[in-house]
């Protein structure tokens, strides 16, 4: 089960934990995402090599490449920094995630937030909310699904995390998109109230964002609930 948050290094930090073989690999690689970029910059109208599905540029194959060649613990980190050389395209995202491995489809989604495409990568996240790849339901809660899932998909990935067990530190901009959420403290309660009708724990993390979804003018500080909300007791017969 995932335990923290993915985060993704600099390039100062990689260079710092990569041998001088991957530091080499890793520069040729950059070297053609920038030359990638920089030729559809200069020429805007002629269609990149990746408009078709047989021909994606060689970045892209270095992209599936990085954990070979730069080790598994570094591979998210490598493959963001493609990414964002390479000013990576929809067409171009959206075929390294679906054609890619977890670990692959991954690195796309903690990237989404550092590339200029708007809203028009929602799919990808919304199709990673559905697995049950713990890591994979992480990174699609990150920075972009903060900006531009709507409150109701929003909400429902919340849940989604809670039922995977991904610990909602995962959540980008937590605090602030749940704050007064009166609707989200509705659907928590049900979950929870599930949750104990079927002898099940609630998990702790439900109790943390159901405390932030105090409205603010309760206070900077709003009161920790002792226990998770249960299903009404049946009252007692006299």
């Amino acid at each position: 089960m995932l335990t923290s948050p993915i985060s993704l290094k600099s390039r100062k930090e990689l260079d710092a934990g990569l041998g001088g073989a991957a530091r080499a690999w890793l520069d040729e690689a950059l070297a053609e995402a920038a030359h990638d970029a920089a030729r559809t910059t200069a020429t805007p109208d002629t269609p990149r090599p990746e408009a078709s599905s047989y021909a994606s540029p060689p970045w892209e194959l270095r992209y599936a490449a990085a954990g070979r060649h730069c080790g598994p613990e570094h591979a998210d980190s490598v493959r963001s920094l493609l990414l964002v050389e390479a000013h990576a395209s929809l067409s171009s995202v959206t075929r390294l995630y679906e054609q890619g491995t977890a670990a692959e489809r991954r690195a796309v989604l903690l990237t989404l937030h550092l590339l200029d495409l708007g809203d028009t990568a929602l799919p990808l996240v919304e199709d990673a909310l559905r697995a049950n790849d713990t890591r994979l339901v992480a990174a699609a809660v990150g920075p972009y699904a903060a900006d531009h899932l709507d409150r109701h998909a929003w909400r429902h990935a919340v849940l989604k995390c809670l039922f995977t067990e991904v610990p909602v530190t995962a959540v980008a901009r937590l605090d602030d998109r749940a704050r007064g959420d009166a609707e989200l403290a509705r659907m928590l309660t049900d979950f929870a109230a599930e949750r104990t009708a079927a002898g099940r724990p609630v998990p702790e993390d439900l109790r943390t964002v159901l405390a932030l979804t105090a409205p603010a003018d309760e206070g900077d500080h709003p009161a920790r609930p002792t226990a998770a909300p249960a299903a009404p007791a049946p009252t007692e017969e006299s």
